[in-house]
This record gives structure tokens, sequence and C-alpha cells, in this order.
């Protein structure tokens, strides 16, 4: 059952929560995917926008490059995931494109589109950009409607460790002194749940959204407007794998 944020005076409080469960990130998978956002933050062949979809904040380099690295984790962790339970699919992307270019899926399983969100561990919500989506809920940026959306969580908060070193908001950051940081991390995660497509249209037409500049929890002010799912409500990752299969072979 989807519940709406408790609303007092544009302050959102979340009242549906799932514990962070820790499942160790393998260090090899680490080295991947830093080569890859550092790529895209800082090399030539990568690009970002400074800004969220509809968002009023431009992102200094170490943010992006702290954005886009726990969000290719968290496809490289549901990847494996669904590896570990026999889902036959493809790595994910690695290869890095200028702005205007969008991958085509985070995760496919045969003609199944899955799109993988990322949160840090104490995130408590499924955060999905409005401008991003229309009213039947396709992804405007490359037209594409995803059969499920799965939330993927990362501990530790790689911002919070860029942010004690004073990285997160330079724009020029030393190769190899970001690595030695990175790396030297445990990493975990949690995959809390996931959504259908028919589920993200019922959250969008029953208007689950957390307005720009809002508070949430009495102390994030949001850069952008979001509809959102509390982790309350969405469907244990555990049934994923039983979905895909049934899909697979029952089109």
């Amino acid at each position: 059952m989807f519940k709406k944020l408790t609303n007092v005076n544009n302050s959102y409080s979340i009242n549906s929560i799932k514990k962070f469960t820790a499942n160790k990130v393998e260090k090899t998978i680490i080295n991947e995917v830093f080569d890859f956002a550092y790529g895209m933050t800082f090399g030539k062949a990568g690009e970002h926008r400074p800004c969220r979809s509809g968002g009023q904040i431009n992102r200094k380099n170490g943010e992006l490059f702290a954005n886009t690295f726990q969000g290719k984790l968290a496809e490289f962790c549901v990847y494996h995931f669904l590896q570990h339970a026999q889902i036959e699919l493809e790595k994910p992307d690695l290869s890095t494109w200028k702005l205007g270019k969008w991958d085509g899926t985070d995760l496919q399983v045969g003609d199944i589109k899955i799109n993988i969100k990322s949160a840090a561990f104490f995130s408590n919500l499924l955060l999905l950009e409005t401008q991003d989506w229309n009213s039947e809920a396709k992804y405007r940026p490359n037209n594409l409607e995803y059969d499920y959306h799965v939330l993927c969580r990362i501990k530790p908060d790689i911002k919070d460790i860029m942010s004690k070193e004073r990285l997160l908001y330079s724009n020029a950051i030393e190769l190899l002194r970001l690595k030695t940081l990175v790396t030297a991390q445990q990493f975990n995660f949690d995959i809390p749940g996931f959504i259908t497509h028919a589920e993200l249209k019922y959250l969008i037409e029953k208007n689950f959204v957390l307005p720009q500049n809002s508070l949430l929890n009495g102390k994030t002010k949001m850069d952008s407007e979001n509809f959102y799912c509390q982790l309350g409500g969405m469907k244990n990752i555990a049934s994923l794998p039983n979905l895909l299969r049934k899909i697979q072979h029952d089109p």
C-alpha cells in the first residue's frame, strides 16, 4: 500500500520505512565504477548536466562525480543480484557520452527494461524528477517505458566522504587522491524494493509529489520537484527474479 508523506506547512515527513540491510560490494566493482565516474566527470569523453531536471543548483564536478559513482554502483549491485538469481542479462554500460545523448536503459532482461535509482543508505524514498516523466509514466529524455523501477541504497555515503575531505564542491580533483580515498572504503548495498510501470503511473495520477523548495524531514530543502514512493510501499526485491522469469517464459 502506498502512503503519502506527512505534510505540515510544506514540510514533509517519512512515515513508511525499510531498515538498511548491508551486503558487501566487491572491490573489483568499485574500481570499474570509479574509472567510469571519473571519465564521465573529468574526462574529455564524458559530460553531465550541471543541474538536475527542474533543479536550481549548479553542481560542482565533485558533486557530479559523487552522483555518477553512486548511480553506476547501484546498477552493478542490482546486476549482480539478478545474476546470482540466475537471470541472464547484459552488464551495465560503462561507455561515456556527451550531453544530449542518453543510454537506452540501465538494465535489460530480454525485452524487459529496468530503471535503477540510487540513494544513500539512510534514504527511505524512491525519487523521480517530475520533469523527466509524462502522465503515462514514460521517461521523456528517451521516450521509454520502463517495466520496473528498482531502488538500491549505498553505504557509506560517497558525498559525506568527499565532503569531509573538502572535495565535494571542487571542480578539479587530482585522480590519484580521489581514487585512493574512494577505493579505501568498504561499500555495502541493499535493494529495498521496486515498483512496476503501472504503479509509477498510479503514483503520478495520485499526485505523489514532493515539491521544489519543500523541506524533507524538517531539514533537507528539495532542489527540484519529484514524484516519490516511500520504501514501505515498495515490492520486496526477492520477488523480482520470479517475475522476470515468468514474463520471459510467458510474454
